[in-house]
C-alpha cells in the first residue's frame, strides 16, 4: 500500500513539473503563444515602413504579426488566397490578395489555423477600375460588333461612345468585351463603366485625326488604281470611306510602290504630321487598319512617313500577319518607327515625302487592305 501511494505522488509531482515548465515556455511566447496580426506592410524592403489599410488585386502584402507559424489558410472576404508554406513564419505570412472579383465584400481578411481557430483582421480589397487597352478594329459601322481590349471588366458594366451613345453587349469577359456599334457613334474615345469606377479610353473610335494616307480623296504618285471607291460582292466592307485592295502576285524583291508621294504631289495629307510627334516621337504612335484577305507571309512591307526624302530601307513591317478577313488596327510606337531611319525626321511646314512600298524576300501572293494611315497620340491628354 505504501509503494502504491509512493508511486502516485511521484505522478503527481511528474505532471506537476510538466505542467510547470509547458507554462513557463507558453509564457516565454510573445502575445503568451496568442496569434495576433500588428500590421500588414508592402513586401519592398526598401518600403517596408509603408503600411496597408488595404490592397488591389493580385498585389503581394506581407501580414506582420506574432505566432503565425501555425496558420492554413488565409481569406479576403470570400476569396481564399493561394498560401505557399515556406512564405508563413512565426512573425509574417506573404501572400497575393486574390484577383477574382469577390461576391460578399467583409473588407476582413480571415487567418485560419491548423487547430482550429481563426483570426480577423480589418482589410480593405480595393477593386480596380475597368483597364481600356485597345480595339481589335478602331473603326466600325453601326451594328458592327467591336472587340474593347483590357481588363477589370466587371458587371454590371456599360461602354458608351463619344456622341453620349451606349453600346449593346454581346458578351463580356474579364479582359474582353464585344459590343455593337451604336447609331449616333462619333470619333472620340470610349468610356467604360463598373461599379468600381469609370474609365476614358486613351485611343479614338473611328479616329479621324492626322490621317496621311486616305483614300477620301486620293492623293499621290502611284496607283489609283487599287483604290476600293464601291465594293463589290468579293471586297470588304468599307470602315471609314475608301480603301486600298492589292491583289497581285509579287516576286521575290520586286519593286511595289503602292501609295503615297513626295509633299507636292500630296498637297493636303503630307501636311498631317503634327510637329509634336516629330519632336517627341516617343509620345506617338503609328496606327492604320488592314484587312488580309490572303496571308501577309512574304516580302516586306516597308512604311516612309514624316521624311523630306524616301528611306527605301525603313520602316519595315515585316510578315507574318494574317486577319482573315477582318479589318484589324495595327499599333507601331513611332519611335521605333523614326528609329528605323538613315536620316532623322524634321519639322517641315511644307508637308512630308509618304510611301508605301513593298518589297522583300519570298513571292507573295497579296490579297490586303489598308486604309487611314495615322500618326496619333498615345495618351488622350485631359
Amino acid at each position: 500500500m505504501k509503494k502504491i501511494n509512493k508511486l502516485i505522488l511521484l505522478l503527481t509531482m511528474a505532471i506537476a513539473m510538466i505542467s510547470t515548465i509547458t507554462s513557463c515556455k507558453k509564457d516565454d511566447l510573445p502575445n503568451n503563444g496568442v496569434p495576433r496580426i500588428k500590421y500588414v506592410r508592402v513586401t519592398n524592403p526598401e518600403s517596408s515602413d509603408s503600411l496597408l489599410v488595404g490592397a488591389s488585386q493580385g498585389k503581394l502584402i506581407a501580414i506582420v504579426g506574432e505566432n503565425l507559424q501555425d496558420a492554413v489558410q488565409v481569406w479576403f472576404n470570400d476569396k481564399q488566397a493561394n498560401l505557399t508554406p515556406t512564405y508563413v513564419t512565426s512573425t509574417s505570412i506573404l501572400v497575393s490578395v486574390p484577383s477574382p472579383i469577390p461576391v460578399v465584400i467583409s473588407n476582413k481578411l480571415k487567418i485560419f489555423f491548423s487547430n482550429g481557430d481563426s483570426l480577423l483582421y480589418n482589410f480593405e480589397v480595393q477593386i480596380s477600375k475597368p483597364v481600356v487597352n485597345n480595339m481589335l478594329c478602331e473603326f466600325g459601322n453601326v451594328g458592327d460588333i467591336a472587340t474593347i481590349r483590357g481588363d477589370y471588366f466587371y458587371q454590371p458594366l456599360t461602354v458608351k461612345f463619344t456622341g453620349g451613345v451606349v453600346g449593346q453587349l454581346e458578351s463580356v469577359e474579364d479582359k474582353i468585351i464585344k459590343v455593337r456599334v451604336p447609331a449616333g457613334a462619333q470619333p472620340g474615345p470610349i468610356t467604360v463603366t463598373t461599379n468600381f469606377g469609370v474609365t476614358e479610353s486613351d485611343f479614338w473610335f473611328r479616329d479621324n485625326r492626322n490621317i496621311f494616307i486616305s483614300s477620301d480623296p486620293y492623293e499621290g504618285w502611284w496607283n489609283a488604281s487599287y483604290v476600293v471607291t464601291n465594293p463589290g460582292p468579293t471586297d470588304p466592307p468599307k470602315i471609314n470611306g475608301n480603301y486600298i485592295r492589292v491583289t497581285k502576285l509579287f516576286g521575290e524583291w520586286s519593286w511595289n510602290e503602292i501609295a503615297g508621294g513626295p509633299a507636292t504631289a500630296m498637297p493636303a495629307q503630307s501636311k498631317n504630321i503634327p510637329d509634336a510627334a516629330i519632336l517627341k516621337p516617343s509620345d506617338y504612335n503609328l496606327k492604320f487598319e488592314v484587312n488580309t484577305l490572303k496571308p501577309y507571309n512574304f516580302s516586306i512591307i516597308r512604311i516612309n512617313v514624316a521624311l523630306n526624302a524616301e528611306d527605301n530601307d525603313a520602316y519595315q513591317w515585316k510578315p507574318p500577319y494574317d486577319t482573315k478577313g477582318q479589318w484589324q488596327t495595327v499599333i507601331i510606337p513611332f519611335e521605333d518607327v523614326v528609329a528605323s531611319y538613315k536620316v532623322k525626321p524634321a519639322v517641315n511646314p511644307n508637308g512630308y515625302w509618304t510611301r508605301l512600298l513593298i518589297q522583300g524576300p519570298g513571292v507573295l501572293d497579296a490579297d490586303i487592305c489598308f486604309d487611314n494611315f495615322r500618326v496619333v497620340p498615345k495618351v488622350n491628354k485631359k
